[in-house]
């Protein structure tokens, strides 16, 4: 589908970092739209260390500068993947009139009349990897970075299983936080997140968020529509940047 050139704004999830769009970036360059790609605090090439991170407010500061920057009439495609999900939310509680749509890319969603962490203790529970549980301590679902970070360096996560694109993992990824208290905060997002149009992307051969998983998400707090891409894993921007880059065309289209 063909559509005016558009912005759209790219973010990344945990232990990732800018670096993951560099196939999906080109592609909607290529296409004659403008493309932002941000490392969030002490990610990719951040000079922010992780340990230096107060809140969550410091992980999606660069996020929050960008927000900031664009004038008031500007309006982007902001995506969000995985735990990138929880950053778009912040922006938009802070920034609704500023985003055309937010896609939440195989990525948390936030429910609605809940804390944002009840999404992630629904997957913990129910659907996440063994890897992921066992990683995360069961009093208070905070997480060991170094952990994580091995944990992101699995096959489970960058599933499609190409070499080139798990150096590149093992090269740039970092450790991430998960700041389980702030997201236990309830009003951290605010009423109007629930303002601004949400699309989800679900991933049909997602060993990480499996496929139920990313349903309930659906199910539970419905976006405006949910396209699938059924061949994309968790990494559907590595594996399957072709098929992304088409679905993220056509959602563009449609949201103004």
């Amino acid at each position: 589908m063909e559509t005016a050139a558009r912005h759209f704004v790219l973010v990344h999830g945990a232990s990732s970092g800018a670096w993951c769009w560099y196939k999906v970036s080109t592609l909607l360059k290529l296409a004659g739209h403008k493309v932002t790609a941000l490392d969030m605090g002490g990610c990719g090439v951040s000079p922010t260390r992780t340990e230096e991170l107060g809140s969550i407010h410091d992980y999606v500061q660069p996020l929050t500068d960008f927000m900031d920057s664009l004038a008031e009439d500007d309006r982007v495609v902001l995506v969000g993947h995985s735990f990138g999900g929880f950053s778009i939310s912040l922006m938009m509680g802070q920034y609704p009139k500023k985003i055309a749509v937010a896609v939440f890319v195989s990525a948390f969603m936030p429910p609605a009349g809940a804390p944002p962490v009840e999404v992630l203790k629904e997957v913990r529970a129910t659907y996440f990897s063994s890897n992921w549980s066992n990683s995360i301590r069961t009093k208070d679902l905070s997480m060991h970075a170094a952990d994580f970070s091995l944990f992101c360096k699995t096959v489970a996560l960058y599933y499609c299983d190409r070499v080139q694109v798990l150096e590149l993992a093992r090269l740039l990824g970092r450790p991430s936080r998960m700041f389980m208290e702030d997201l236990a905060n309830e009003s951290l997002i605010g009423d109007r997140y629930f303002s601004v149009n949400r699309v989800f992307v679900i991933c049909g051969d997602d060993k990480t968020f499996e496929m139920k998983f990313q349903r309930w998400m659906v199910e539970t707090n419905p976006p405006k529509e949910a396209k699938t891409i059924a061949g994309g894993d968790h990494m559907v921007m590595l594996s399957e940047p072709n098929e992304l880059s088409s679905c993220l065309l056509e959602i563009a289209g449609h949201y103004r």
